[in-house]
């Protein structure tokens, strides 16, 4: 996309996305693979507004080793500025360079209940551990592990992202964040949508290397193959180490079942993958293949490699570069942290002052929209009137921000008295020709409508 035409789209406009990366090892191909080289690709388009930081807090919570942390958290930032993300794109900061997210992280503490907390997959995983092991129900387990879900929504919910890329064993952490987005609009927000329910994007397509014994490749398995550690020499011994049968050279090999062509498949184009795969079916021998996988790998990674390195050398400059992106995070995280404080009633004392002789009156209750997500995963809302009793229920969307911008429309004066229809046995809400939402039947009486356009009128003449 030209600049021109990138120019013309509005940060408003853009689909803000975020994805953190855990301070506790350091990356090998498979983090490549599946989550470094994706993540920077979509970091590059001109609709999207890019998040990601270095998750040093969540760190703490698995690693009580201080010198694995601090160097994990300096070989990330230098990976994936080496991988090519592009710091004047993105907002590229450390988890614990924005002290905002700490003090969301409470705010939405009080406001979650315990029973959402027991039903997180990381925690009954450790308690069923326990159990399997005789030993007490909560044995070892901290409350940074118990809590995990609410910091995870406090990183995302501080940026209003719409989108966060995930697997499915994250989806359950992407429905809390929902959750409790909704469940502080609902307390604190007046009619207001304060934080944005995000969606999961759900990473069907994402490569899943195996390691170096057929296993998915993971450090807790001691089977990587090195991203940018060492140089070319040690890349090539680790692919000299992968797993292949017995067939000699000249005997015809399963392809599909290598995952030495697994790994190639990830790095070539569909015809270097035909080519290979029947050189290989064609009797090519394991090493001559572990060879061209070598000079495979090693042609993207080289340049990187070297990136990295001198990036490692240049750790004030690494510095640089993150503080950087903390100060653009906390631009964008201030102010929305100030509004949140105002909410909840941690107001400075300067914005509330009056004089002794006056006395504030309360503003008088109105009636109030809430978000909610229906259990087939469709989205919409709820008008409350000031004393709680529903008074109109729409009609289901495919996204929170399609019901979210329905509401925006109504709130603006006379949108919803214009958009009720008279519809027995029900009122309608009608935009643009379509029903999107119902009100009283007839068997609320005429006291029930009179109600719903009591309410609304009294919308109107606060908007």
């Amino acid at each position: 996309m030209s600049s021109s035409t990138s120019s013309r789209i509005s940060p408003s406009s853009r689909t803000r996305i975020l994805t953190g990366i855990t301070t506790t090892g350091t990356p090998h191909l498979g983090n490549y693979v599946g989550a470094i080289r994706p993540a920077v690709a979509a970091s590059l388009r001109d609709d999207t507004e890019a998040f990601y930081f270095l998750a040093d807090l969540h760190a703490l919570i698995k690693c009580g080793d201080p010198a694995r942390v601090e160097r994990s958290r300096r070989e990330l930032a230098a990976t994936w500025l080496a991988a090519g993300l592009d710091p004047e794109r993105v907002t590229f900061y450390r988890q614990s360079d924005i002290p905002e997210i700490p003090q969301l992280c409470w705010l939405l503490t009080c406001v979650t209940p315990k029973g959402l907390m027991n039903r997180a997959h990381a925690y009954k995983a450790s308690v069923d551990r326990n159990v399997e092991a005789g030993q007490e129900t909560d044995d070892g387990i901290n409350m940074g592990l118990f809590s995990y879900p609410i910091l995870m929504a406090a990183d995302i919910l501080m940026f209003n992202v719409h989108k966060v890329p995930v697997g499915r064993d994250q989806v359950q952490h992407i429905e809390m964040a929902r959750d409790i987005a909704q469940r502080f609009n609902h307390l604190f927000g007046n009619g207001q949508e304060l934080l944005l329910s995000p969606e999961a994007s759900i990473e069907e397509d994402v490569a899943l290397l195996p390691g170096l014994d057929g296993r998915k490749m993971s450090k807790s398995y001691d089977n990587t193959i090195p991203l940018f550690e060492g140089n070319a020499k040690q890349l090539r011994e680790a692919i000299s180490r992968i797993v292949t049968d017995s067939r000699l050279p000249g005997e015809a090999k399963d392809a599909e079942a290598s995952h030495l062509y697994v790994i190639y498949r990830a790095f070539a184009t569909p015809e270097a993958t035909a080519s290979f795969k029947s050189a290989l079916e064609g009797g090519m021998g394991w090493g001559d293949a572990k060879q061209a996988l070598f000079e495979l790998i090693d042609g993207e990674v080289a340049p990187m490699r070297e990136h990295y390195h001198q990036l490692m050398a240049q750790p004030a400059r690494v510095e640089e570069l993150l503080q950087i992106g903390a100060r653009k995070a906390r631009e964008r995280a201030a102010p929305l942290l100030e509004t949140l404080r105002d909410a909840v009633g941690l107001r400075s004392a300067s914005s509330v002052a009056v004089a002794p002789t006056q006395q504030k009156k309360k503003a008088a209750k109105l009636a109030r929209f809430i978000s909610f997500r229906e259990k087939d995963g469709s989205f919409g809302f709820r008008l409350l009137a000031a004393d709680g009793e529903e008074m109109l229920y729409s009609s289901g969307h495919a996204t929170p921000q399609l019901s979210g911008a329905l509401i925006q429309r109504l709130r603006q004066p006379g949108a919803l008295r214009e958009a009720l229809r008279d519809a027995a046995p029900n009122y309608e809400l009608v935009i643009d020709g379509a029903v999107v939402g119902r009100g009283p039947t007839q068997a609320a009486g005429d006291a029930g409508v009179e109600k719903l356009l009591a309410e609304v009128a009294a919308l109107d003449s606060d908007a």
